[in-house]
């Protein structure tokens, strides 16, 4: 018996990973967070199988689901939004099935951030205007970010921010932002990625809080803050596909001239 830590990806079903439909597909329990996981997305659990959203119990109770599947023998698809590496929940999941000796296996799934930016069309690492993304939450009402884990820490960086769990706290994040970034600096705010209702804001600093609010959205959204978000066009190419930067794949085109001349 083993339990399956499956990324649902963002909403979308058609975004699932083969091996993530094969597992559920083939799990006799299906547990998912369905606070953020839509149903369609479990509809190929077997017949028969044990379906259950996980967003009304507490964390003993889903452990108690897995537990009374190992006793009956039973793989166990835990699906989880996204990726579940990242915010996922699962490290207190995972603590108490090695407790118990159950074995698990995390399968990978489409980030939200991957998503909005496929949404929104576009790359978010661009050449000479912005080469790290930078993933993070603020604390609100959940768990406390650790020491120097701050939003104003981050933006000195000035890399491209995926800002999670915190369209509530626009405000703190355009006082925050603005000296780091500037008024004018793009953001994106992603509501439901994935989803059919999907929504997707355009702004900056200085105007996306007003927008969001107008739009009543006050969960289930990613905020994307950087210079990558703008409609920059005077960005250098990348140096991949460089004709003068050779590499193992692709020697100078020169040499390549050179030897077909002397053939």
């Amino acid at each position: 018996m083993k339990v399956y830590f499956i990324g649902a990806g963002p909403g979308d079903p058609e975004l699932l990973t083969l091996k993530a439909q094969r597992l559920i597909a083939a799990c006799p329990v299906c547990l998912y967070a369905g606070s953020l996981v839509p149903p369609a997305v479990v509809t190929g659990a077997p017949e028969g199988a044990v379906v259950k959203d996980t967003a009304p119990m507490t964390l003993d109770e889903t452990h108690a689901e897995i537990r009374a599947a190992r006793r009956r023998g039973e793989d166990v698809a835990r699906v989880h939004s996204g990726d579940p590496s990242l915010y996922g929940a699962i490290a207190e999941q995972i603590r108490r099935l090695k407790a118990d000796g159950i074995a698990y296996e995390i399968v990978p799934g489409v980030p939200a951030y991957a998503a909005a930016a496929a949404a929104l069309g576009q790359e978010l690492t661009i050449p000479e205007i912005a080469q790290s993304i930078v993933l993070t939450r603020m604390s609100m009402q959940s768990t406390a970010m650790p020491d120097g884990e701050t939003l104003e820490n981050f933006a000195r960086t000035g890399a491209t921010l995926a800002i999670h769990l915190a369209v509530r706290n626009m405000r703190e994040i355009e006082r925050v932002l603005i000296p780091h970034y500037g008024a004018e600096c793009p953001v994106a705010v992603a509501y439901r990625v994935g989803w059919p209702d999907q929504m997707l804001i355009r702004g900056t600093l200085a105007d996306i809080r007003l927008k969001v609010r107008a739009e009543k959205i006050t969960r289930t959204a990613l905020i994307l803050v950087g210079p990558a978000l703008g409609e920059a066009r005077d960005f250098a190419d990348s140096a991949l596909y460089d004709p003068a930067r050779p590499h193992v794949l692709r020697p100078v085109v020169g040499v390549d001239l050179v030897e077909e001349h002397n053939t």
